[in-house]
């Protein structure tokens, strides 16, 4: 009985991310629209959450089950060894199977469908995968240096090493360096889609790629050399008046918190908390809650209007947009979600271990038998692909 509990509850994760059915959870759906009927709570009221970590033990078993079940499925690709915890939340590893390529790209389109295709103020752009300019103090990003280049000076004997280090120093200042996130394309992209709305705001830039950011792995790299994590990135850059943005950054948190929830098993496992960086600017964090503990996988900040006067300080006429009858420079508000470390928790959400009583009264020494692991992401519908039950 507890087995079929767990299956029927498998059957509701992905049924709109994998095959455009509209209910989920017993909550109707509009197809494609992200429209929601059902009981929201305000923001004020969501629960508090403390992104500290529990111990290494703390969902261990689960975690392992998991991870096995999506490797030999071909959701993960990679060794077991090369799969662990670490490695999937920091994008440290081999990649994702068929299947899982499938997931991501399906949530891939259900986020792009409910923040830009049903939106009129939301335009998408396509930004390099590097960026140019120098490189800024305190700037962790990885620089795109020709091998042959770097290869040519190290080599060169008559240099010192005082000019060994100007030379390497230049070189990092004049060479790209890969994004660590969408923001500086949509930034870029500022100043053209302004003139085609006619200088109206508000309105939004979104883009889906691949990030790079750098990782410290003292098992892999114990001399301290960082090693490059990836991850895909769905970015909404929303411009605003600064008058309005405190309003804004409240919509955005509450539909994006509905819509991570409106696919999940257990929606009360996605909750948010306010942050605040290092600058003062504040912002609010979405979390799944893992076995281990909760993770961020989306984070939305009101930047101000200090990026854009960065980017563009000569012309700052260019920068404003129409607020009713002012002319105003808008506020920034960036909202950044993590799709593999999403994927990630909707593979835990729809994982289901249940104790199996008739293995436990044949053989209680064995504990690898005392429970069926149920885990079905597929569902049944016009063979988009077959619905596999996993049982281990």
């Amino acid at each position: 009985m507890r087995c079929g509990a767990a299956v029927r509850a498998g059957q509701k994760v992905c049924r709109c991310l994998l095959s455009g059915f509209s209910r989920v959870d017993g909550r109707q759906l509009t197809e494609g629209s992200g429209s929601f009927v059902g009981p929201l709570r305000s923001h004020g009221e969501l629960p508090p959450v403390s992104e500290l970590r529990e111990g290494p033990e703390s969902g261990g078993e689960e975690s392992e089950v998991l991870v096995e079940i999506c490797q030999k499925r071909r959701f993960l690709s990679g060794t077991k060894r090369q799969l662990s915890r670490d490695s999937l939340l920091s994008g440290c590893h081999p990649g994702l199977g068929p299947l899982g390529i499938e997931l991501r790209k399906n949530l891939a389109a259900e986020w792009w469908s409910a923040v830009v295709v049903f939106r009129e103020q939301v335009f998408p752009v396509d930004a390099l995968y590097h960026e140019p300019g120098p490189s800024l103090p305190g700037d962790s990003a990885f620089r795109l240096v020709s091998a042959e280049t770097l290869r040519e000076i190290l080599q060169d004997k008559e240099l010192s090493k005082e000019q060994l280090g100007a030379f390497l120093e230049n070189l990092l200042k004049t060479s790209g360096k890969l994004r660590e996130n969408l923001l500086h394309g949509a930034l870029e992209h500022y100043v053209n889609y302004l003139d085609l709305l006619n200088k109206r705001l508000p309105f939004g830039l979104a883009q889906i790629g691949v990030c790079f950011h750098p990782v410290s792995d003292t098992k892999q790299t114990p001399d301290g050399v960082k090693r490059i994590g990836e991850k895909t990135e769905a970015s909404l850059v929303w411009f605003t008046s600064a008058r309005t943005a405190s309003q804004w950054l409240d919509f955005w948190l509450r539909h994006r918190l509905l819509w991570w929830r409106k696919f999940a098993v257990s929606p009360s496992n996605f909750s948010s908390s306010d942050c605040q960086d290092e600058a003062g600017r504040k912002g609010n964090k979405l979390y799944y809650n893992f076995p281990w503990g909760k993770e961020p996988i989306e984070t939305l900040w009101n930047l101000g209007d200090h990026e854009l006067l960065r980017m563009y300080p000569e012309n700052v006429a260019q920068l404003h947009g129409r607020d009713g009858r002012k002319n105003v420079v808008p506020s920034v508000l960036s909202i950044n979600g993590d799709l593999d470390r999403g994927m990630l928790a909707y593979l835990y959400d729809s994982f289901q271990l249940t104790e199996n009583s008739f293995t436990r009264k044949k053989d209680l020494h064995r504990k690898q038998n005392l429970f069926d692991s149920v885990f079905k992401i597929y569902p049944e519908s016009d063979g988009f692909l077959a619905p596999p039950l996993f049982a281990v």
